[in-house]
């Protein structure tokens, strides 16, 4: 049975060592910048190729987070950042940007990139389409089940799956709580955790629930055994904001039973109680679950009356101190020293990497002389030369061959042995240093990506120009029919964005006749993905396929929210225009330029200031310039949390009590619409007013986007008709400054996000 890796979290230089210390075969860190934990301390540049040598020294890998998304005018400092940590043999990035990933690509060729559980990969497809860009591996969403992982490994891509720590209520990477709620952007690794504060479930009886987007900390060593049989690769542990107790403590208990299962795989595996509570002991919030790995969802794995993490056991996080913190490992050096008269003293240290490799060096120092007084013994030289010190070696045995009568000063023997050992320690990290003469070789190691097109290469998607006119259009998205009943004889409206799962619904038919109708005029219709596909959603993906060929012609394209539906499409051969939708994130130029040369129209980013999209560049993009910011989607399911799956429901009355209007109310009485999304089985949280920006029309037009989207949600009649009416004219006079009815916020288009 394969190894499987330990990979351990650090925030700071001592916990780094500790998780070392504790048996990690990766410790993943942050440096002062693109990490998405902001609030840890971090590595500076020196710590960082500090913790690449010692991590090698041991055998050991090293990853840099670099997992935050990145602004315009970050970008161009990135290579010169990396480069240290590339040369110094850095063992792989973490990455959620797309613009981030192909100027590392670009840069950096032979450094191994990682796919980030943020750019939430919930199936094979997304894993493959990664995969296809150079990635060796993926971080998926934490929502998947042990056959979904199995799934995606069966591609070929290494799977790296949290196991024990903290968990998010939100698919990783979709959320905007935090961001829109008090500007720090969980995408840049300020996330203010709103999800563990206080809400009442209104439309529901939630049965004493006051924390329900609060879940508790995931632990799977009492099942460790089947996450190996599944085939994941690595072992995640989640903490690089806890303290070193904490990275110590985890990793020396899921080293010692990974080592126990993987040395008795038939045997029968067990955790002790005594185990099982000193991780209780260690930093968990509330109590423990077994995650996403055989549930979809439940109101068990969330911690309802409190969001705080238990007490600690000091005496227990004191043995923690003086076993992995305040002690180290030794690697085992063998020694020969020869001291004779008339030639210089040698000293030869030999060791055995971690690869089989015996390394052997040799060094010289002064020649020994007659002694005049007191002669050198074998236990005076053992001495010196064996004082390794704070180094991370033990030489032991030392072979000592030395005339009688000789001397050396104490100094010499000093300075042999540190010579010695330092190129003991260069030799061993040799092998994973990479040559200095390789230099980032972007021709641009800022913003601008140069196209495979120019280049002579095709694009790794259709290649499709826009199925567009060049003037911008007004496009609207809908949820539901009734929504879809308000648009009918709306005649500026230029596309059409429907929701993909009204055509699973009663009345197919009659739709496809208004939509024939609709194209009559001359107007587009798109096909709308959804937020979130997986393995469940194969029967809905079979019928998108049987919908697209019975009625090519009615559909100019399709708008997708994830890499698993942009991978079926290209699977598919799908040739229409297909667009991005905020989710496939777009923060800096070369993310733009990465989604043009797959022939895809990218939408502008949410999080982005005016300044920051004007500086990016939204020419060709579409912006959303209306609708409440979807600011989680979620597996698990409040309506079940507070009372009953409405899928498992039988009266029909009571699934139409369930079908309706959901709202979770903060503890200032702040309302946020939820849908129940049972289709798919998640739900959409929103923001409590809807983002518009019809007061900055010709700043927006200005910009040369493809067109401008608004989205409805869970707006009504009335609030459609105040909102098509206001931007009835944003096309054709951008400047004209409309008075509103509703309701809004200008989202960050002012103030950008931190």
């Amino acid at each position: 049975m394969k190894k499987v890796e330990l990979l351990a979290p650090a925030g700071c230089f001592e916990s780094f060592k500790g998780a070392i210390h504790a048996g990690a075969d990766a410790v993943y860190i942050g440096g002062r910048k693109y990490g998405a934990r902001a609030y840890a301390d971090n590595f500076t540049e020196e710590e960082v190729c500090l913790a690449i040598r010692y991590a090698h020294l041991f055998g050991r890998k090293l990853y840099l987070t670099v997992n935050t998304l990145v602004k315009e005018d970050e970008l161009k400092e990135l290579p010169a950042y990396l480069r240290p940590f590339y040369e110094e043999g850095l063992d792989g990035v973490i990455v959620q940007d797309l613009g981030v990933f192909s100027l590392l690509r670009e840069c950096f060729p032979g450094l191994p990139l990682h796919g980030s559980t943020q750019m939430t990969v919930t199936g094979p497809g997304g894993a493959a389409f990664l995969q296809s860009l150079g990635a060796s591996r993926v971080v998926p969403a934490r929502e998947l089940s042990l056959k979904e992982l199995e799934e995606i490994r069966a591609t070929g891509i290494e799977v790296e799956a949290f196991v024990h720590g903290s968990m998010c209520y939100c698919y990783s990477g979709q959320c905007l709580f935090s961001s829109m709620l008090g500007g720090r952007s969980g995408n840049r690794g300020r996330c203010a955790q709103p999800c563990r504060l206080p809400y009442d479930i209104v439309g529901q009886k939630g049965r004493g629930i006051q924390y329900p987007l609060s879940l508790k900390d995931l632990c799977t060593l009492s099942f460790l055994p089947e996450l190996i049989q599944a085939g994941i690769d690595s072992f995640k542990i989640e903490g690089r904001m806890k303290k070193p107790e904490y990275a110590a403590g985890v990793t020396a208990l899921y080293r010692k039973y990974i080592d126990r299962y993987l040395a008795e795989p038939s045997g029968v595996y067990t955790v002790s109680d005594t185990d099982m509570e000193k991780l209780r002991c260690l930093y968990i919030r509330s109590e423990i679950q077994e995650g996403y790995y055989k549930r979809h969802n439940g109101r068990e794995m969330i911690t309802p009356d409190r969001p705080g993490y238990l007490g600690t056991d000091e005496a227990y996080l004191k043995q923690i101190r003086h076993t992995f913190l305040e002690q180290a490992p030794r690697i085992s050096v063998r020694g020969e020293a020869v001291l004779k008269k008339g030639m210089p003293v040698a000293l030869k240290l030999l060791t055995t990497d971690n690869q089989g490799v015996d390394i052997c060096i040799q060094v010289l120092g002064q020649m020994p002389q007659d002694a005049r007084k007191q002669p050198l013994t074998k236990e005076d030289v053992k001495k010196q030369l064996c004082k390794t010190g704070n180094t991370p070696f033990a030489l032991e045995p030392l072979e000592i061959d030395m005339d009688p009568d000789c001397f050396l000063p104490v100094k010499a023997l000093n300075d042999l042995r540190r010579q010695g050992l330092a190129q003991l320690e260069e030799a061993l990290l040799a092998q994973a240093r990479r040559d200095h003469s390789v230099k980032p070789h972007a021709k641009d190691s800022g913003s601008k990506l140069e196209c495979r097109e120019q280049a002579g290469e095709p694009a790794c998607g259709t290649g499709l120009e826009r199925v567009r006119g060049k003037e911008p259009y007004i496009s609207v998205q809908v949820e539901d029919r009734k929504q879809l009943d308000i648009l009918w004889d709306v005649s500026f409206i230029g596309r059409l964005y429907l929701n993909g799962d009204m055509l699973f619904q009663e009345g197919r038919e009659e739709l496809h006749q208004r939509l024939k109708a609709w194209k009559v005029q001359g107007r587009q219709l798109f096909l709308v993905m959804p937020q979130i596909v997986r393995l469940r959603d194969d029967g809905f993906l079979d019928g998108l396929r049987a919908e697209l060929k019975a009625y090519d012609s009615l559909w100019d394209g399709i708008l997708i929210r994830n890499l698993e539906s942009l991978q079926f499409l290209r699977t598919e051969g799908y040739e229409k225009e297909i667009v991005a939708d905020a989710s496939l994130y777009v923060w800096n130029s070369r993310a733009r330029d990465f989604w043009k040369s797959q022939g895809i129209v990218a939408t502008a980013p949410l999080e982005c200031s005016k300044e920051e999209l004007h500086r990016l560049g939204i020419e060709g993009m579409e912006v959303i310039v209306y609708g409440r910011s979807l600011l989680m989607v979620t597996a698990n399911c409040l309506r079940k949390t507070a009372m009953t799956c409405p899928k498992e429901l039988q009266d029909k009355k009571t699934k139409k009590s369930q079908e309706e209007g959901l709202l979770l109310r903060d503890r200032y009485s702040t309302d946020f619409p939820v849908r129940t999304v049972c289709l798919h089985c998640y739900n959409e949280l929103y923001n409590s007013v809807p983002l518009s920006l019809h007061a900055y029309g010709n700043s927006i037009m200005g910009e040369s986007p493809a067109g401008v989207r608004i989205c409805f949600t869970v707006e009504t009649a009335g609030e459609m008709w105040q909102v098509l009416n206001c931007y009835r004219q944003f096309v054709t006079e951008p400047g004209a400054l409309r008075q509103v009815d509703f309701p809004y916020t200008k989202g960050h288009y002012k103030r950008g996000a931190e």
